[in-house]
């Protein structure tokens, strides 16, 4: 079976698309490859790491990149997990189906370095909800082409 290429884009690519990239490949590995990539590149933000530690899932395969090096390619999905991804790639070219899902920017978090940590926690949990959910409900997504797949 070909798995769906699956890109995850926010603005830096340094938590919530990270975290996605993560959660697709631990539930999804079997029918998914998973992607990410952000509109600017920066790096990996510690709290992203150390909060997908505690879910025993290591980072130390993923690192920052930009859109740009993913502009030739082809995907079933881009799927953007903030605003500022959604309003400033309106187009992108090679992709068959295009989802948005809001999160909340854990790394904008303020306070103390626990408080932070409930932030990123708070969002990584709302991350995996729906990365299982749509692993779960893959089946309504059938009309993508085999050229989108890998």
């Amino acid at each position: 079976m070909n798995k769906i290429k699956v890109l995850f884009l926010c603005s830096r690519n340094s938590a919530r698309s990270q975290m996605a990239q993560a959660f697709l490949k631990k539930y999804g590995n079997d029918k998914f490859e998973a992607y990410s990539a952000g509109l600017e590149a920066s790096e990996i933000h510690p709290l992203t790491i150390k909060v997908m530690e505690e879910k025993g899932i290591s980072m130390s395969e993923q690192y920052s990149k930009s859109l740009d090096i993913y502009l030739n390619d082809r995907f079933g999905f881009l799927i953007t997990v903030c605003s500022k991804a959604e309003k400033e790639c309106p187009f992108f070219p090679g992709v068959s189906i295009r989802l948005y899902w809001p999160f909340d920017d854990p790394a904008a978090a303020k306070g103390s370095e626990e408080e932070q940590l409930e932030v990123f926690r708070k969002v990584r949990d709302q991350i995996e909800k729906k990365v299982i959910d749509f692993v779960e409900n893959t089946d309504k997504y059938s009309n993508i082409k085999d050229n989108f797949r890998v």
